[in-house]
């Protein structure tokens, strides 16, 4: 697994990258963010579900109840105008940290 300070430092990104595509709900991201990095990032509904509810309250997520016939009710959450802005950031500030280390350490990546 990878070092709990590292999967802290990036969830917000990993989450709005998730929801970027559609609205999802929450094991559907825990579920894609697991599948994606072939089981070596991992949210547990403990640590999931606070990190999307401050998401919202920023702004960065709508949350949206959702309920289906013969399915129990879901919250899916998608990006708004404000994170989408945010998520380009973010995604520039890893490039260049990414790179940055990969100077510093002589690690290619592609």
């Amino acid at each position: 697994m990878l070092a709990r300070e590292l999967k802290k430092g990036s969830a917000e990104l990993i989450i709005l990258s998730i929801v970027e595509p559609r609205p999802r709900h929450g094991y559907e991201i825990s579920k894609l963010i697991a599948e994606r990095s072939n089981g070596q990032v991992t949210f547990h509904v403990a640590s999931l579900y606070p990190l999307l509810y401050r998401l919202e309250e920023r702004g960065w997520l709508q949350g949206k109840w959702v309920e289906r016939a013969g399915e129990r009710r879901r919250r899916y959450y998608g990006l708004t105008a404000e994170g989408r802005r945010v998520l380009l950031q973010q995604r520039e500030t890893w490039k260049s940290f990414v790179d940055a280390v990969g100077l510093i350490t002589g690690v290619d990546h592609v």
